[in-house]
């Protein structure tokens, strides 16, 4: 058998010095995460990280750049997971639809709010990832290349 991890994206959005962010259910309770998911099948990450954001959130993602790529093991649920987190901008608005299963609401947090609630985070990958943004970590989106059509 042949191990893979599961692959997912997620987007950091950050306007007027507050991140987007979801609150979703969890097995555990109520937790805060980026707007994130799985790739669907031939999708590619920019497509799934445009998708997941809409999806999460109501708000159309642009990216800009790729802040970079995350590998997690969450031992709760013996799952690892490689995540490449997109920096980009959305619409002054968000568009009215229904949310994707799971997602209790999506908020805006600044960087400290974001901090003190870290043991709501559904993963690690949250906070270094919003660290390495701030940090100037940015690569061209080709750095991700698609061969799916």
């Amino acid at each position: 058998m042949i191990w893979k991890p599961n692959v997912t994206v997620a987007s950091i959005v950050e306007l007027d010095g507050k991140f987007l962010m979801v609150e979703e259910e969890s097995p555990s309770g109520p937790v805060l995460n980026q707007p994130a998911g799985h790739l669907e099948p031939n999708e590619g990450m920019r497509d799934a990280v445009i998708r997941e954001t809409l999806e999460e959130t109501g708000y159309q993602f642009t990216p800009r750049s790729v802040v970079g790529s995350y590998l997690w093991h969450n031992a709760d649920n013996e799952t690892t997971y490689f995540r490449t987190t997109f920096f980009g901008t959305v619409e002054k608005e968000p568009i009215h639809i229904t949310l994707d299963d799971g997602i209790i609401r999506a908020l805006w947090m600044s960087h400290d709010e974001i901090k003190a609630a870290q043991a709501r985070l559904r993963s690690p990958i949250i906070l270094e990832s919003i660290r390495d943004y701030q940090n100037g970590s940015s690569y061209p989106l080709d750095v991700v290349k698609s061969f799916i059509k």
